[in-house]
């Protein structure tokens, strides 16, 4: 199967996920009554407020949104109603300070009884934070950092996140309080429980924390952990995950293979053993054409490479069908960016490594420095897509026994 078929395939899924649509068709079905405040927050912020602008046109009185650097394009930054803010991710740093800072003054600002519209998807974690007094932001990216290194899933992470924040674990809600929210969610957890998403900006969630935790992180978890006020009324709706995606790529696949399987296992824990899950899956289910969604994880050196969570995928993936002329493999992050590059992911076959060693490279050196990256750029393999308009984890395409 050619490269193009399995793009199609992906753009799908991206599509049907896509922040504006899924934001604009709900509030269509499910009309606010009257004026409203918006605010957005997450990677697709942008373009969910630009969905909500769709349906709800001059009723909306005014919004804040946050997102990723580089990810505002042209939603609604010209709307004079909106101030658009752009902040760090992964990792937090003084920009999500300010970004907090502007959210909450926006927020005190609001009047009593006002309705309010709040956006949320994957990313808030880290575009936004208030922190207690007695934690800094030095402290912050250090834990940060570590959190990111360490291997832990989204939920580990997210648990220590809230601990050390003012505004998850429901502080955004505490600071709504006596004004009717209706919240929207493009997931990017499994579950797709909102006290996760975003590390639970809305609802607090008795979390439990990882085990051997950094004795110099123990010190500020529950420094945030003070009694918040009475929350009001908050309704939330999830309008867009993983499932949605997957569905729409199993679609679009179906009439390019014969047969179109898709995984209900969720793909999580360290890549290497995921990447031996998709070639098994591969090698012992049917031709044609597999689908996968999940979260790995990778465990990174002290001075990690050029990469992310899916190119690392993708390229132990490309080591164990080494050789194969009848398998392919595509690896995703649905958001655009993967780890510390501005690429995608990966789309990978039997000659991946090949290619890779011939430019110099070697795969597993390149795996143990987490710079799986520079390896598949040296391999030709690597996906850009460029910022996309949603975030509802990562999409891993495989085909066996098809011919382009």
């Amino acid at each position: 199967m050619d490269r193009r078929s399995l793009l199609e395939i992906l753009d799908a899924g991206l599509r049907a996920a896509d922040g504006r649509r899924c934001v604009r068709d709900c509030l269509i079905e499910e009309r606010p009554a009257g004026p409203i405040h918006l605010i957005a927050v997450g990677k697709c912020a942008s373009a969910m407020a630009a969905g909500a602008t769709d349906a709800l046109g001059k009723d909306i009185v005014d919004g804040l949104i946050v997102t990723r650097r580089g990810y505002a394009g042209g939603h609604c930054v010209a709307d004079a109603r909106f101030r658009v803010l752009e902040a760090s991710h992964p990792v937090p740093d003084e920009s999500s300070l300010a970004a907090g800072e502007c959210l909450m003054a926006y927020v005190g600002a609001l009047p009593r009884g006002a309705p309010v519209l709040v956006l949320i998807s994957g990313g808030a974690s880290s575009l936004v934070e208030v922190l207690p007094p007695d934690v800094g932001i030095d402290v912050l990216e250090r834990a940060n950092r570590w959190l990111l290194g360490s291997g832990l899933d989204i939920f580990s992470i997210n648990a220590v996140r809230r601990r050390m924040s003012r505004i998850k674990d429901g502080g955004l809600a505490s600071a709504l309080w006596g004004r009717p929210v209706l919240a929207l969610y493009v997931s990017d957890v499994r579950g797709d429980d909102p006290a996760w998403i975003g590390s639970g900006l809305l609802q607090r969630s008795d979390a439990k924390l990882p085990d051997d935790l950094p004795s110099w992180m123990a010190d500020c978890l529950g420094a945030g952990d003070a009694p918040r006020v009475p929350v009001g009324p908050v309704k939330h709706r999830v309008i867009a995950n993983l499932e949605t995606a997957l569905d729409a790529c199993a679609a679009r696949a179906t009439g390019m293979a014969s047969r179109v399987t898709v995984h209900p296992q969720w793909l999580e824990g360290q890549a290497e053993a995921a990447a031996l899950r998709i070639v098994d899956g591969l090698q012992d289910g049917p031709p044609g054409i597999h689908l996968w969604g999940g979260e790995t994880t990778v465990t990174l050196p002290r001075r990690p490479g050029r990469g992310g969570r899916s190119q690392h995928l993708a390229l132990c993936c490309a080591m164990a069908i080494r050789g194969r002329t009848d398998l392919q493999v595509l690896c995703s992050a649905t958001d655009g960016t993967d780890g510390s590059s501005e690429d995608a992911g990966a789309l990978v076959d039997g000659n991946t490594v090949e290619r890779g060693v011939e430019g110099g490279l070697d795969p597993a050196a390149c795996l143990a420095a987490a710079d799986a990256g520079s390896f598949l750029e040296a391999s030709g393999d690597l996906l850009y897509t460029g910022p996309t308009t949603t975030n509802v984890n990562d999409i891993v395409i495989g085909v066996r026994g098809l011919s382009g």
